[in-house]
């Protein structure tokens, strides 16, 4: 069963905001990060989404009794144009009592194998990913 293309058309409402839209799903995108995130936001938004989601996937397979999580993502960017992410940390906080090994071995693949989106970015932005209890 092969994946279908991911298709999304943006339009532009005034200033920098545009309505962006995907099989049905809106949100507002916005370069000046008033009315909505920025692209690099949004971004970041997918980046932390698509790693907490396999994180999530792996260890409800594994049947661990996982609680709760979120993510905290800090990305440096470069000063000058274009401001690109030159380096990106993500921070889990783990609710329950499921131990440190699959919780590792969740980020491990999520990042060597399943997360698109981290496998969609230039390979030589520095991205650090850890992990702690609540």
């Amino acid at each position: 069963m092969s994946k279908p293309p991911t298709i999304a058309d943006l339009e532009w409402q005034h200033a920098l905001v545009f309505r962006a839209s995907s099989a049905g799903r809106s949100i507002v995108v916005d370069g000046d990060s008033v009315e909505g995130p920025s692209p690099v936001q949004t971004m970041a938004f997918a980046l932390a989404a698509c790693m907490a989601s396999d994180v999530v996937y792996v260890l409800s397979k594994g049947r661990h009794p996982l609680k709760g999580l979120r993510a905290h993502l800090v990305g440096e960017r470069a000063q000058t144009n274009p401001h690109r992410l030159l380096r990106i940390d993500l921070q889990f906080t783990i609710e329950g009592d499921v131990p440190a090994e699959p919780i590792e071995r969740a980020i491990a693949l999520s990042r060597e194998k399943y997360c698109s989106v981290w496998h969609s970015m230039r390979e030589d932005i520095a991205f650090s990913v850890t992990w702690g209890r609540a």
